[in-house]
């Protein structure tokens, strides 16, 4: 049995009856479901926009700018400065018509709506003193011909300035349910499956989402393994090892991986692996050797980086565009330690060398190229690129690896106190986020973000665990 109007309450919990069925209507036009969003207009009795928004479009676009000002003195909610505002647009396309009419009339008229109705509103005396310019250069004066399209214009204009009960924002109710959806899922300390999103129940993930159980144990390489990392795109997985060799290993559909490549040609171990961007190139740092770089699908050696001098390169990163890379050298001797960029040719672009230069361990590229981060003994370097500022963070234990996050906002380093710490990419930031349970003693263990949008932390740990922090 249907409840007579009266009957409805007019809100249940937070949500207003009629703001709910006016969001709804207005997402059902949006969608091109006319005939459904008239039909709940008709059986609500609560029309999408009120009667003050209708007469308002009438009147701009018939002309009638003396009801239009009557109209919006009458909306409710409307302050003050935004009442001026709105009548400063209504009289603005007023004047700037009259300019487009032409003739000593239309000047003459646009000249008394200019110190009769514009200047007394007290709005920014430079809009004032363009439309004044306007009536000499003619600048944005409205032909007659576009008349209606800039009428339109100025409705739109005056809408943004009214409250939003006056006139639902595009795409509210669409917001409303993102902002929802993205609240639960930041909520949601388990997540990791981006695609699991409904809006039919609140969204939870749970604990086994978290991958927890042993799937697959690789076996290619003769010595301890160094280093591991996953594509960008999660199609391949690296491996290198004190054996001298990398692997290049794909994940098939069942998600167990194969052998695609057994890199050789280092003479000494493999201590780094990085991937371009692009996921075509693999870059291979042996120790106290030169860095290699191979193409994935062939598995051949592309390059041997060789510099013009005898330097050691401990570390190094892409930039966004797999067309670049930067490196970290250290030379023997005297010679000072270098940080470079260089082209897929191995030509030096950039350097930064000299005595201010530490010894580098590690470094990282932010995914939009725009910061350069490196860390040597204690301290963490943060340089804008190309040419920007620098700044440092010190720690107060050793740093032994860094590690960034997918979005390049903030990054983790391992400290030699058995410490996770968690830095912002940003100047101000003083005081890292700081994580305890891995257990790192005489290796090095290197930990990462990991999930959905970097929610989580994992670490391995010489105690035979792995840790996974939320």
């Amino acid at each position: 049995m249907d409840l007579p109007e009266s009957s409805v309450p007019r809100r249940v919990g937070l949500v207003d009856r009629e703001e709910l069925v006016r969001v709804i209507e207005q997402s059902l036009y949006s969608l091109g479901y006319r005939r459904a969003a008239a039909a709940l207009e008709a059986e609500s009795g609560v029309p999408l926009y009120p009667p003050e928004h209708d007469r308002l479009l009438l009147d701009v676009m018939a002309g009638q700018w003396d009801a239009c000002v009557e109209t919006v003195r009458s909306v409710a909610g409307v302050g003050d400065a935004d009442r001026a505002v709105a009548e400063f647009l209504l009289w603005r396309g007023h004047y700037l018509e009259l300019l487009g009419a032409g003739g000593d009339a239309g000047l003459r008229r646009a000249r008394e709506v200019l110190r009769r109705r514009i200047s007394p509103l007290g709005v920014d005396r430079r809009c004032v003193h363009w439309l004044a310019c306007a009536m000499v250069s003619c600048e944005g004066a409205v032909a007659p011909e576009t008349v209606i399209k800039w009428r339109i214009s100025v409705f739109l204009d005056l809408v943004e300035v009214l409250p939003p009960w006056f006139h639902v924002p595009t795409g509210r109710l669409e917001h409303l349910v993102e902002s929802a959806v993205t609240k639960q899922v930041a909520s949601c300390i388990y997540h990791n499956l981006p695609d699991e999103i409904t809006l039919f129940e609140d969204h939870k993930c749970h604990e086994q989402h978290i991958p927890s159980e042993c799937a697959q144990i690789l076996c290619g390489h003769n010595n301890e393994v160094w280093f591991v990392r996953f594509s960008n795109n999660g199609d391949y997985l690296a491996s290198s090892s004190s054996d001298c060799t990398a692997i290049i290993w794909k994940v098939e559909k069942d998600d167990t991986l194969t052998k695609k490549h057994c890199l050789q040609g280092h003479h000494k171990p493999i201590s780094f692996v990085a991937w371009s961007p692009n996921d075509r190139m693999l870059l291979t740092c042996g120790t106290g050797e030169s860095l290699k770089l191979w193409n994935v699908d062939t598995g051949e050696c592309n390059l041997k980086f060789q510099g013009s001098v005898d330097y050691i390169i401990s570390s190094c990163a892409w930039f966004p565009n797999s067309e670049k890379i930067v490196c970290a050298s250290s030379e023997p001797g005297s010679s000072p330690n270098r940080i470079f960029t260089c082209d897929l040719e191995g030509q030096e672009l950039e350097v930064w060398a000299g005595d201010r230069i530490p010894k580098v361990s590690e470094l990282a590229v932010t995914p939009d190229g725009r910061h350069l981060i490196f860390v040597s003994c204690n301290d963490i370097w943060i340089r804008e690129l190309p040419k920007g500022r620098e700044w440092r963070f010190r720690e107060k234990q050793a740093i032994s690896s860094l590690s960034l996050s997918g979005d390049g906002q903030s990054f983790i380093v391992n400290l030699s106190s058995q410490e996770i710490h968690l830095w912002e990419i940003n100047e101000s930031s003083t005081v890292p986020e700081k994580f305890k349970g891995h257990k790192q003693e005489k290796f090095v263990i290197r930990s990462c973000f990991g999930g959905s949008n970097s929610l989580f932390i994992a670490s391995g740990s010489e105690d035979s665990q792995l840790q996974v922090i939320f």
